[in-house]
């Protein structure tokens, strides 16, 4: 098997054995990005020299017997919202452009400490605004499945990167669905933590109260293991947990039995019917069909306040967003426009010229929400409004899980959709989060693993598994179990059922 097809566990057993080096690693997965990011696109920076450079000190010390964690040589890829010291950071948009950070993100700074080489920053919608990463100022990200189509919003980079064997792991950011919702549509694994499990020091912010970091990879093992490097408390952030993280590895390796005895599966009344896609909803029953078969109850449980998540989210998030890209203000940092015509703008002009430019349109669009939704007169009517529904949604949670262990759904409604289908249509767009978002009101973690391909069109689903705040050894643990009854049934990993990387690799000449 070729290095970029392996996993990341399997990567780091064959560095601990000293079948292989990190040198070697990362070397082909950076071939692999020269090879056939161009038709991808799922990287806006690649740092070769910075990678192959901590690669070789990641074998040095594997020769010394010092390795600095399980993972270290294994590469990842860092989605472009996090800060990352002496690589650019941009957020997709065109007012960072070029904006090289002084300091690390906590959970770049720990992959560092692990010994993981950064191949690169991966591309996303602007700001983490947007279901498709059609949004990015860069131009789109091509799902590797076909690339005609998107690979899910607004971490598509980080997702395509990995799914394209681009990358064996990646970070992620999940506000509304957006490392859950692209593993679903590219094949991979999307883990989101439980809010302030895994620090959010350093993430450029979208909105502060759902913003949650994660792991980005092909099997439930290796978010695992992604999770565990980055996670547990940070003093730097206010909102990160003073407690230690479960034995999320060890919850990995019990579900890969594929045994589900005695635990209580929540289907989600809510979650599901119209709207969804037949082949979503089809994959979705047979993967409750196998967990019942590996011995799990299934209960029925309704949430009647999630039908209500969809607006509550559009009136929380613009609302932060709009507060928090109030710093780019072509003051202190970023891109500077100067209005044409005036010989000595005033700064509200030069700021007015400048967010005119470097901000796009979904962008702009957000921003005229939340100052709406913020204004004096309309904050009861409508943010203060949407904080008591969101309590009602974290009440919905803690009554299902009064019923069962876990909570399932399909992760999102649809297949991957077409680039451009959706551009036009802002409403459309948003209802590809539908089924993730309510986990992030209420701060539960969640999981998607891949369930199959759908019938109509041959292209991946995925099924999405929440569990209690602080319970994330739960979604692991039947995760992995999910992951292996699938993958017996498919007889192997279901990317390697994925042909639409046949038309790259052959225009290009590149093998995985």
């Amino acid at each position: 098997m070729s290095l970029t097809r392996r996993t990341a566990a399997e990567l780091a057993e064959s560095l601990a054995a000293g079948d292989t080096t990190s040198v070697e690693v990362t070397r082909a997965h950076l071939d692999r990005i020269a090879e056939i990011d161009g038709d991808v696109h799922a990287f806006l920076h690649v740092d070769g020299d910075g990678a192959l450079a901590a690669a070789a000190a990641a074998d040095e010390r594997r020769a010394a017997g010092q390795p600095a964690s399980a993972l270290d040589g294994v590469p990842i890829a860092v989605k472009d919202v996090m800060a990352t010291r002496g690589l650019p950071t941009t957020c997709g948009s065109r007012i960072l452009e070029g904006w090289v950070p002084p300091y690390d993100a906590t959970v770049v700074a720990r992959v560092r400490a692990a010994g993981l080489p950064i191949l690169g920053k991966t591309n996303m919608d602007e700001f983490a605004m947007g279901s498709s990463t059609e949004h990015s100022a860069y131009g789109p990200t091509r799902n590797p499945w076909d690339l005609e189509r998107i690979p899910g919003g607004s971490g598509g980079g980080s997702s395509a990167a990995v799914a394209a064997f681009e990358a064996p792991i990646a970070l992620g950011t999940d506000t509304g669905g957006s490392i859950r919702q692209p593993g679903a549509v590219t094949g991979t694994v999307g883990m989101k933590p439980t809010y302030g499990g895994v620090s959010r020091y350093g993430l450029v912010a979208l909105a502060n109260s759902l913003d949650q970091a994660g792991p980005v990879t092909r099997t439930v093992l290796d978010a695992a293991l992604l999770h565990e490097v980055v996670g547990g408390h940070d003093p730097l952030d206010s909102t990160s947990i003073d407690q230690p993280l479960p034995d999320l590895v060890g919850a990995a390796r019990k579900g890969a039995s594929g045994d589900l005895t005695g635990v209580r599966i929540g289907v989600v009344t809510e979650l599901g019917g119209e709207g969804y896609q037949h082949g979503v909803l089809t994959r979705f029953q047979e993967s409750v069909d196998l967990m019942v078969e590996a011995g799990a109850e299934v209960v029925e449980v309704s949430c009647p306040h999630f039908v209500h998540a969809l607006a509550t989210y559009y009136l929380v998030l613009p609302a932060e967003a709009s507060s928090n890209l109030a710093r780019f203000d072509a003051m202190r940092y970023g891109l500077r426009v100067m209005p044409e015509g005036i010989e000595a703008p005033s700064a509200e002009e030069v700021m007015r010229a400048t967010r005119d430019a470097g901000f796009g349109e979904e962008v702009k669009r957000r921003i005229i929400l939340g100052t709406y939704a913020l204004s004096s007169g309309y904050y009861d009517a409508y943010y203060g409004q949407a904080q008591k529904v969101r309590t009602l949604v974290s009440r919905d949670f803690e009554a299902a899980f009064e019923h069962a262990d876990v909570l399932v759904s399909p992760t999102a409604p649809t297949t991957a959709f077409r680039l451009g289908e959706k551009l036009d249509d802002p409403l459309a767009m948003y209802l590809n989060d539908l089924a993730t978002i309510p986990a992030n009101l209420s701060g539960v973690p969640g999981i998607s693993v891949p369930s199959g391909l759908a019938e109509e069109d041959d292209l991946p689903t995925g099924v999405q598994i929440l569990a209690p705040a602080l319970a994330d050894d739960r979604v692991y643990r039947v995760g992995a179990a999910l992951e292996k009854l699938w993958t017996d049934r498919w007889g192997g990993p279901l990317l390697d059922r994925n042909h639409g990387l046949d038309a790259v690799e052959g225009r290009t000449g590149a093998t995985a």
